[in-house]
């Protein structure tokens, strides 16, 4: 079966894992949603000259299974559209199963952009060389046509300030680069404490490895 299309987890933070609990950030994904704000109070104050950001807005998921439909309201806010999370929930078919995948992402986010988004999965379990750069040069090509970039990710990686984000699946979108895309400033719904860190984009693709991501 196509790794993007499996449903156990797809898009479920802060739940029990086998052998543990999810650390780090992901028990904020219970917390109510943040008060929506732009991009320039956090993101451009981290950012150098030479990245790239779109005005967003931020909002936290309501609860443990909205990662998907929070992602996506923050992607499509950087073309002025605020709907909401529910009506895009509905849209996704998300239950508390989570999303199923990121083609679900793709067909909504272009239901309401106008078919700007395509899915790319990154099938193996590692990212390949030419898997990191091709999530570099999409990432970079998205955010210049205000266009962030929702991932679909697994597991854990680590920000650029060694802080450790866990997930048994998650959602997340990219909202801005800099150093030509080789780091990505990430939007992260279940974080409403910390909502943006920076990544190296060799571990966002590990991290989305195995699944897929929409730009």
């Amino acid at each position: 079966m196509n790794s993007i299309f499996r449903k156990s987890m797809l898009s479920v933070a802060g739940l029990v894992m086998s052998g543990g609990v999810v650390a780090g950030p992901a028990v904020a994904a219970h917390a109510a949603p943040a008060q929506a704000k732009p991009v320039a109070s956090e993101a451009k104050d981290k950012s150098s000259k030479s990245g790239r950001s779109n005005a967003y807005e931020y909002e936290a998921q309501p609860n443990y299974f909205y990662c998907g439909p929070a992602s996506t309201r923050i992607a499509l806010s950087a073309e002025g559209k605020e709907i909401s999370q529910d009506e895009l929930a509905k849209k996704l078919g998300t239950t508390e199963n989570g999303t199923d995948s990121a083609i679900d992402i793709t067909r909504v986010l272009n239901e309401y952009s106008g078919g700007k988004y395509k899915t790319t999965e990154i099938r193996d379990d590692v990212a390949t060389k030419a898997q990191i750069e091709r999530l570099r040069v999409d990432v970079k090509a998205a955010v210049d046509q205000g266009r962030p970039v929702v991932a679909n990710v697994l597991g854990s990686a680590l920000d650029i300030d060694g802080v450790a984000h866990s997930y048994p699946g998650h959602y997340l979108t990219v909202v801005e680069y800099k150093d030509d895309g080789n780091t990505v400033l990430i939007a992260d719904p279940a974080s409403p404490n910390e909502p943006t860190y920076w990544m190296n984009v060799t571990d966002l693709a590990n991290w989305i490895a195995s699944r897929g991501y929409s730009s």
